[in-house]
């Protein structure tokens, strides 16, 4: 094992397990920007195709969060199982996951299939961006398995330790993407539907890493099968519904940020300002996704000394989360709101594109160094498995994200929409941080 959960001293552990965590999500988030950076570039026709991607992110990110709902789900069950010292029942965890993961990908992909275009139209993919979204969500959507299986079951590996192994199966993907990108999209002048295939086969290749490891003599605890219950998948499935809910939530606020723009943008600025927000969103995910690297691959130290009843061991954990979350948040503050212009010309070169996307990108990332404390405590709970806590913790921001979206274009421009999110990211963080300062007391008294 890289790392040892019961004696390596805690700042180490978090360094350990954050950075390659951290890193293998920025890599990840680095492929999808070159998806849309080359797409964006296509002669003629950029602008437009980028707005049909942008439309099929939140499809993108919805199926990804079936792969955290049963891998975030049952990641921390097996640390906590493994701080009891109970091998038996961790590795009825991992069994149960993987097959509960396999069905759930076939089964997705078959039903996404049949109302691809029913959610398109949904999402705001009309008249000419229809096409360029449906090229790409087709073909995306072929390689549903590949890209549950390595997401999802990537998270036994970290939580077992092997943080850099994790990284690396990322790291696969990613490199193959950068290399196909090119080649299918202005090589064999395929367009969108290049990228789309380009990304397909970058996550088969990740996914035989993944299994391939899980299923070799490294880990301690190897997929095996047999031991089925309904009652272990229940109880992943439940935990892992905070992480699900999460990232829901989020498509769903998306979702309403580009109807919202296209209803009151108006034919005029409607697919500019959709334009914008996906190159807007590309940033945001530089942000959150390491974020959530930072704290969603250090719960395995929560989790383990939860299950171990050590709770001075998960506030000096949690301490050191929260100072790497916050340094790492102020780099990209300052990266928003000095350097968003070099950024949004990577997509763009149209002036008027920038000059609205730089606007945006600076007004919306205002409050994400308090987002730090937010990430750091909702991934905490989830992480010692107190579900019903994060799950509640983050609902709470996303309604106060909803409602701006509604009520900020009613009494202003609509330009001024993407203030809800500075406004949603200092509230949670102030109501997260009372919460936690609550709660640990009772973890302490193992009352929790």
């Amino acid at each position: 094992m890289e790392n040892n959960l019961d004696t390596d001293q805690i700042k180490e552990l978090v360094w350990r397990l954050a950075f390659p965590s951290m890193l293998a999500q920025f890599v990840s988030v680095f492929y999808s920007i070159v998806d849309r950076m080359y797409i964006g570039n296509i002669k003629e026709i950029g602008d437009l195709a980028l707005a049909g991607v942008g439309v099929c992110g939140p499809i993108v990110t919805m199926i990804s969060s079936v792969a955290f709902w049963v891998g975030i789900g049952g990641a921390p069950l097996l640390s906590i199982r493994l701080g009891q010292k109970n091998e038996k029942k961790a590795e009825e965890i991992l069994a149960n996951c993987f097959l509960l993961l396999s069905v759930m990908s076939v089964a997705i992909t078959i039903l996404s299939l049949g109302v691809k275009d029913y959610l398109l139209n949904w999402f705001g993919a009309r008249g000419a961006v229809f096409p360029y979204a449906d090229d790409y969500i087709t073909i995306y959507l072929s390689g549903t398995v590949f890209a549950l299986l390595s997401t999802g079951m990537n998270q036994f590996i970290i939580c077992q330790g092997f943080a850099r192994v994790g990284m690396k199966s990322v790291l696969i993907g990613a490199v193959l993407n950068i290399i196909l990108d090119p080649v299918f999209i202005f090589g064999f002048h395929m367009g969108v539907s290049g990228a789309a295939l380009a990304t397909v086969i970058s996550q088969m290749a990740s996914c035989v890493y993944v299994l391939r490891f899980l299923f070799g003599s490294r880990p301690m605890i190897r997929i095996t099968f047999g031991g089925y219950q309904i009652k272990v998948m229940a109880r992943v499935l439940l935990l892992g519904l905070t992480p699900f809910l999460i990232i829901a939530f989020d498509n769903i606020l998306i979702i309403s940020l580009n109807a919202t723009i296209q209803k009151y943008g108006g034919a005029s600025r409607g697919d500019m300002l959709l334009t914008c927000n996906t190159i807007l969103q590309s940033f945001m995910l530089i942000v959150t996704m390491p974020l959530s690297g930072i704290t969603g691959g250090t719960q395995t130290i929560l989790g383990y000394n939860y299950g171990a009843r050590r709770p001075d061991r998960i506030k000096k954990a949690q301490k050191h989360i929260l100072i790497l979350s916050l340094a790492f948040t102020a780099m990209m503050f300052g990266a928003a709101q000095f350097l968003p212009g070099y950024f949004t010309m990577i997509f763009t070169r149209d002036p008027q594109y920038i000059t609205m996307t730089v606007r945006a990108i600076r007004i919306y990332s205002l409050m994400i160094i308090p987002l730090a404390v937010q990430y750091t405590v909702v991934d905490g709970f989830t992480g010692m498995g107190i579900a019903g806590v994060a799950i509640s913790l983050s609902t709470f921001r996303k309604l106060i994200y909803f409602a701006g979206v509604f009520l900020i274009p009613l009494w202003s421009d609509i330009t001024n929409v993407f203030y809800t999110e500075p406004v949603s990211d200092l509230t949670a963080a102030v109501v997260s941080s009372i919460v936690y300062l609550l709660l640990m007391k009772k973890i302490e008294e193992g009352i929790l």
